[in-house]
């Protein structure tokens, strides 16, 4: 059985479509499934949207926006984690509201994910709303993602492997492949990965989450595989898009607690000045940003 995991906040239209998807692919790909939405504190109506239009979707109507780690975490508890219950589900797909689930979607990421005893994660082969390919797996962050992010470097090392991309030619041969993280905009993880694992760390308000969760998930000796077959589409950006400076500040910040966590000595400290160069810069070309980016170079200080 699979449980679906969706943290939602004043996206009712895209949410509907979502939970639409979701249950046709289901349905046709006769998948025990459960849905859950954890609504965080909506103005928008989705609760009651949920309520009347989806009454087979479990819902946790937050009273105030919890973030995306605490949201699918209320979830995960729900569902009994991190012990171990007869009821529970196989796997757990956390997946955003702003998605789409193509045909066959959730069936190839749950075959494969249960059929290899060691993979612990899997993610998608991600679409824009336009079509378009998008990235939805990563090689850890390091110190070349943040160069390559915020310092003058040539533009072709965006979509470089030092940039933590894998080739598009990877997607298109279609055959499954090792990676260190998916985007947590649908991230499948397997039952006993989150029971050895633990929950996600709340820590993070927002970003950065699903990186750390994947990091923890492999110290515990799982896999993390994309799988290209599996389609979704993801518009990007719906729910943080409307606070951009306070998105802005929260990547960064969560950045900072992952940085801390993971890297030591020399790595952390040359990080530290990549992004007080980078703050500079970005203050600069958008003076709206200039105080927000100061607060950024603060926190890194403490890091």
């Amino acid at each position: 059985m699979l449980a679906i995991v969706i943290v939602s906040w004043n996206v009712k239209e895209l949410l509907r479509e979502c939970l639409l998807s979701a249950l046709a692919d289901a349905r046709d790909s006769t998948l025990d499934t459960e849905i859950w939405v954890v609504d965080n504190a909506s103005s928008d109506g989705t609760p009651q949207m949920v309520r009347d239009e989806f009454p087979q979707v479990k819902l946790i109507a937050a009273k105030t926006n919890l973030g995306f780690a605490a949201g699918n975490n209320a979830a995960l508890r729900a569902l009994g984690f991190p012990r171990r219950l007869n009821t529970q589900p196989d796997a757990v797909l956390l997946l955003n509201p702003d998605t789409i689930i193509k045909p066959g979607a959730l069936r190839a990421m749950f075959d494969f994910l249960l059929a290899e005893p060691k993979v612990g994660v899997v993610g998608a082969n991600l679409q824009f709303g336009d079509g378009s390919f998008q990235h939805g797996a990563y090689a850890f962050p390091g110190l070349w993602q943040l160069a390559i992010e915020l310092l003058p470097l040539p533009g072709r090392l965006y979509e470089s492997r030092l940039n933590g991309r894998y080739p598009i030619e990877w997607y298109e041969r279609g055959e499954p492949f090792a990676i260190d993280h998916p985007l947590g905009a649908a991230m499948m993880v397997q039952a006993e990965a989150i029971r050895q694992t633990g929950l996600l760390d709340e820590d993070y308000k927002m970003y950065v989450e699903e990186v750390d969760w994947a990091w923890r998930i492999k110290a515990q000796g799982w896999s993390a595989y994309c799988v290209p077959s599996a389609h979704i589409v993801h518009f990007g950006g719906q729910s943080t898009g409307q606070v951009r400076t306070e998105s802005f500040l929260n990547l960064w910040r969560s950045r900072a607690r992952f940085y801390r966590l993971r890297y030591h000595g020399w790595k952390l400290n040359l990080a530290r000045q990549i992004v007080r160069w980078g703050m500079k810069r970005i203050a600069h070309q958008t003076p709206e940003l200039a105080d927000a980016c100061r607060r950024v170079v603060e926190t890194w200080r403490g890091v």
